[in-house]
């Protein structure tokens, strides 16, 4: 399969040297409203032998990327691949996300949640009342997803030969209530981890179906994965908040920022610093993606005591005392058992 990749050519130079596309990749993002990315076929760039390539620092030397790719992804945290994952594949995670749904399927250490306006006044199980399986790690059939050859040829960009999954979801966006609680407040992935380096960690997230501002896509602020950690805590929403949907509290929301229009098979890779979120389903279906975060098994545990994120790690050792019967953990271990190898060396994590 070809790779597919972002692609901006200059105004009447579409031939111009590659140096000088790579300065004026994507241009400058300006104002609220982005223009809307598009994502067209492109073949390895040919370098000059005058060229010395630039100096890479979120992704590893490979020969998957082309430095189009690269750079787009240095400048802005994320970048989007079309038609990755088969349909063939999609439905196989669709069949398995209804059977554990009807409670064929059961799996130790998977959470099966609802949203908070449905958890209420639904008991029984059923596609339209689960609004995300998370940690399927050992569910082999979703956890197939983790291991597919043309997602982890590109994880392997950002991590490295070594590669573990780290934290796995099979998210259905829900028809919005009326209290907008089918939104994801904007945060950074890395708030929930308590591993680092950051650089050696991506997640690889697909559609399952097409997704656009209707339905809740996700919208992403270029560029803020080379900031630093912001604190987070659950947002003053009016119509409540899902468990452990923390947003950050202070970030610019007249920041440029970009909607991702996806197709089903379309797979975004992006930062875990990248502030992202997802907007309200607006629609009558259930919006379906799936997901998993991916880290280099060289990266190492951190205790997140006295750091802004001692209040989810809190939230999570009163959630573990109430599932395994008073048992107070750290964060750290809490990843320790969710992580599974999916390739090459399992060495610290």
């Amino acid at each position: 399969m070809a790779a597919t990749a972002l692609r901006v050519t200059e105004p009447g130079r579409a031939g111009g040297p590659a140096n000088t596309r790579l300065r004026i990749l994507l241009g400058h993002l300006q104002g609220p409203a982005a223009p809307a990315i598009t994502a067209s076929p492109t073949s390895a760039v040919v370098v000059p032998s005058s060229f010395h390539p630039p100096k890479f620092q979120y992704t590893l030397d490979n020969n998957v990327l082309t430095l189009e790719q690269r750079q787009f992804y240095e400048d802005n945290g994320f970048l989007l691949i079309k038609n990755l994952v088969s349909d063939a594949d999609i439905q196989r995670y669709r069949n398995q996300f209804e059977r554990i749904c009807r409670k064929e399927v059961e799996c130790p250490g998977m959470d099966i949640m609802k949203d908070v306006t449905i958890a209420k006044s639904v008991n029984s199980l059923n596609e339209k009342v689960v609004t995300k399986i998370q940690n399927f790690q050992y569910d082999e059939e979703l956890f197939s997803y983790c291991t597919l050859p043309q997602i982890t040829k590109y994880v392997e960009c950002f991590t490295g030969p070594n590669i573990m999954a780290m934290h796995t979801m099979l998210i259905n966006k829900p028809p919005d209530s009326g209290k907008m609680t089918s939104r994801h407040p904007m945060h950074q992935d890395l708030h929930y981890f308590s591993f680092r380096p950051p650089n050696s960690i991506v997640c690889a997230w697909t559609a399952m179906e097409h997704i656009d501002r209707n339905n809740g896509c996700l919208v992403v602020l270029p560029g803020t994965h080379k900031g630093t950690l912001k604190p987070h805590d659950y947002p003053k929403w009016e119509g409540g908040v899902n468990i452990l949907f923390h947003g950050i509290q202070d970030y610019d929301i007249n920041q440029p920022r970009i909607h991702l229009v996806m197709e089903k098979g379309d797979t975004v890779f992006f930062h875990p610093l990248l502030i992202h979120g997802s907007g309200t389903n607006r629609t009558e279906g259930f919006r379906k993606a799936i997901s998993c975060h991916y880290a280099s098994s060289d990266c190492f545990y951190t205790d997140v005591k006295g750091t802004s994120q001692e209040n989810i790690e809190k939230e999570l050792q009163e959630l573990s005392k109430r599932k395994f019967e008073g048992l107070k953990i750290q964060l750290k271990d809490i990843w320790m058992v969710r992580a599974r190898l999916v390739k090459g060396k399992r060495i610290n994590l």
